[in-house]
């Protein structure tokens, strides 16, 4: 690499960040921490029309939360700032006259109007209207009014928009790291608007001049912005700088049908499409936070959409994948979005959390509930329970017989409650209530001790011992659960059992 690595994240706060743009974040994060070099945010907002309140903050928050804030930023180490795009919108304009003065640009008074009648004309004849090499010395800009009238123009406050001169007649080589080389014959290209009359530059000129004085050196965005690599190559080339490499990312898809992933998927399937839960006057769309997601799994399940490192590894940590990524291992092909894949990922990460900390976050829904438990037990329940949980908000269903007796019992399991199972129960009440050191493996030994000299088979004791106090057939260790309940509520529930089945 000829110059040091800085890349960017150039969202427009237009609204929640979307999972596609988390990616995009997250690819250029760990190409940056790979190269020992600069990750930086930039917000595009010269749209203001578009902008919508609270999105920027929305898109900080979403990055630190799934660690992977820039290092420069607004507000944050601007040492190329400002870096909000509307805040440096005084120089964008001396760059468009630039490429004026040099040939590579010209001014355009064609109005609204006139543009729409052309592509009307275009449409009734079966063709499409493109403002370009063709047609652009027939139509109203400088190209064809004398220099006089074009500052005459400009001087009355007549609308404009400054649009750039494409080369005619070239085979344009360009470079692409994850597409390889591609060729464009320039005369297919339309000559795009970079500034208009209201002092605001389009994306493309903007984009251009903010990547070169902010010293971007490799572009990494999405396929959606492949067709634009072209004009800004030709820009970079017009105003003698040398362009950066480009990147561009493959789509993610549907789970579900062709096309590109969109919130419409998420509500239809029920998954998230944002990292954070976003509040509009349309309603509230959930986010993976909210939904419980570990920041961890989201990023390392983005990571491998569209990427791997070559192997059949599928976990990998923050570091982890900074030291493995690379560039050339991003696949051309769009990334089909699989969220029951996402919710393996989220288990797997669960498994790995401390049951400490598990049970810190299952007790505040506890507290809510009204139930006072210890910390030590809550402790002991979650590592019974969290192999079967992708998330911690499944624990209440797994493991509600832990708080309180059950008020129904299993219609299945209670097929197998047989005329002397009540005689055999209150025996074993018996036996739990002469047992002084009541934990899982003495109450298990001395129950199994007690069965194997009655000569009383296990399916007789077993299945109604758990049914009596979990109210079906599932769970953890039996001894296990009779333990954290307590030998009086053991002993209860059995009671229980015995009257009501």
């Amino acid at each position: 690499m000829s110059k040091p690595v800085r890349v960017r994240f150039a969202p427009s706060p237009t609204g929640p960040l979307h999972i596609g743009g988390v990616r995009t974040a997250l690819f250029n994060y760990l190409f940056a921490k790979k190269h020992g070099g600069v990750f930086y945010l930039r917000i595009e907002d010269t749209d203001q029309n578009r902008y919508v309140a609270g999105a920027e903050d929305y898109i900080f928050e979403a990055l630190d939360w799934l660690g992977i804030s820039p290092s420069e930023t607004v507000g944050k180490n601007e040492k190329f700032g400002p870096y909000r795009q509307s805040e440096r919108k005084t120089m964008y304009g001396e760059y468009a006259q630039q490429l004026i003065a040099s040939g590579h640009a010209y001014y355009a008074f064609d109005s609204n109007e006139s543009l729409d009648n052309l592509r009307k004309e275009q449409e009734a004849i079966g063709q499409t209207f493109i403002y370009n090499w063709h047609n652009r010395e027939r139509l109203d800009n400088s190209l064809v009014i004398s220099p006089e009238e074009t500052a005459q123009r400009l001087s009355a406050g007549e609308a404009f928009v400054v649009r750039f001169k494409t080369p005619v007649n070239e085979t344009l080589a360009i470079k692409d790291i994850i597409r390889g080389d591609i060729s464009i014959n320039t005369n297919v290209l339309d000559d795009k608007v970079l500034f208009k009359s209201d002092g605001m530059p389009t994306y493309h000129l903007a984009n251009i001049v903010d990547d070169h004085l902010m010293e971007t050196s490799h572009v990494i965005r999405g396929e959606e912005w492949l067709p634009s690599m072209p004009l800004h190559v030709l820009l970079y080339r017009a105003f003698g700088w040398e362009a950066p490499e480009f990147a561009h990312l493959p789509l993610l898809l549907k789970p579900i049908g062709n096309g590109k992933l969109s919130k419409r998927d998420g509500d239809k399937l029920g998954f998230p499409v944002f990292p954070l839960e976003w509040k509009s006057a349309e309603g509230v769309s959930s986010g993976y936070r909210e939904q419980g997601y570990f920041p961890e799994a989201v990023i390392n399940f983005l990571a491998l959409l569209g990427w791997n490192d070559g192997t059949e590894k599928e976990l990998f940590s923050l570091d982890e994948l900074v030291a493995a990524f690379d560039l050339n291992r991003i696949h051309k092909a769009g990334a089909k979005f699989d969220p029951e894949k996402n919710k393996w990922f989220n288990h797997q990460y669960l498994q790995l959390q401390e049951n400490h900390t598990l049970a810190e976050t299952f007790s505040k829904e506890l507290t809510e509930k009204g139930i006072v438990y210890s910390i030590e037990k809550v402790e002991k329940i979650v590592g019974l329970v969290k192999e079967r949980a992708n998330f911690v908000s499944e624990f209440w269903s797994l493991c509600d017989y832990f708080f309180k007796a059950p008020t129904a019992y299993d219609e299945k399991a209670v097929k197998n409650w047989k005329e002397e199972t009540p005689v055999l129960l209150e025996q074993l009440i018996v036996v739990l209530h002469d047992i002084t050191d009541f934990t899982s493996l003495t109450i298990e030994n001395t129950v199994k001790e007690w069965m194997a000299a009655q000569e009383i088979g296990m399916g007789k004791i077993m299945q109604p011992f758990r049914l009596s106090l979990v109210g079906a057939l599932k769970g953890p260790h039996l001894f296990d659960i009779a333990e954290l309940i307590g030998k009086a509520e053991t002993i209860a529930r059995l009671q229980k059992a015995i009257q009501t089945l």
